[in-house]
């Protein structure tokens, strides 16, 4: 396979979004750093993977804690790795009005969405700047395209991780590296259990999406080069929408599609 010698990165790689791009990058012939909390769970998904006959790397890791994110790029220098893909998949959110949530809990999210993705993407993209080839994929989500109410933090660290991810773009321009956002909406995976976020209206009244055809929709766009790509027609046509309000209406807007279903 033309990939044989390629490395991809994927952290939240055990579930969700991050293992459905894990196995498009292992049928494609990539050798995968999976990264994860769940020993037993990654170690799981790393059988899984090796099915695909390629290198399988977990890296039990806690990206709540930033030594433990540090100590990634060293791990994968130790095995005489380069990364030619880092994946930024890693993500939670809070559910609540901001008064009511959990400051710990806001911090951990706000170190994981936002301290992490800056601190993997600075290490591993000045080594594709020096080698001239690289590619990154960071998940942001609609969410990052209108203020949250009912998820304040969440849609503030999606929002800096898109305009994050547009400025990487523009300094990158005219090298052979690439930088891409992947912007889903309500997809079935396990973040709205964490989040406590199942009683709310947006998941009661949206068909979830599936997360391997938004995992597709992600890898296609990142090996497209493109900056950014929106999963789903109904997402593109909440973002057009979305485009066209001012904050305060779309606040209020997302709002009235995340309050609970009983209010």
């Amino acid at each position: 396979m033309a990939n044989h010698k390629k490395y991809a990165l994927i952290t939240g790689a055990s579930s969700g979004i991050g293992f459905e791009l894990a196995k498009l990058f292992a049928k494609d012939g990539y050798n995968l750093i999976i990264i994860g909390r769940d020993k037993n769970h990654l170690d799981q998904r790393a059988r899984e993977l090796g099915e695909f006959g390629v290198e399988i790397i977990s890296l039990v890791k806690d990206l709540f804690n930033r030594e433990d994110t540090l100590s990634i790029y060293q791990s994968v220098k130790s095995h005489g790795i380069d990364v030619e893909v880092l994946i930024n998949n890693a993500g939670q959110g809070v559910y609540g009005k901001f008064e009511d949530t959990d400051l710990n809990k806001e911090l951990d999210i706000i170190e994981l969405n936002i301290s992490a993705v800056v601190i993997l993407t600075k290490y591993f993209l000045k080594d594709m700047l020096y080698r001239n080839s690289g590619m990154i994929l960071n998940l942001a989500s609609i969410a990052s395209k209108a203020p949250g109410p009912w998820q304040s933090v969440y849609h503030g660290t999606k929002a800096f991780m898109l305009s994050f991810s547009e400025a990487l773009t523009e300094e990158v321009k005219g090298s052979n590296v690439t930088i891409t956002a992947l912007l889903p909406g309500v997809t079935d995976t396990d973040f709205f259990n964490k989040a406590d976020m199942n009683d709310s209206k947006m998941v009661h009244d949206n068909d979830k999406a599936d997360p391997a055809k938004v995992a597709k929709d992600g890898y296609d766009a990142l090996l497209s080069g493109k900056d950014k790509v929106i999963s789903g027609l109904k997402n593109k046509l909440q973002v057009a929408m979305t485009n066209l309000m001012t904050d305060r209406a779309a606040a209020h807007s997302m709002n009235e599609q995340q309050k609970p279903v009983d209010e």
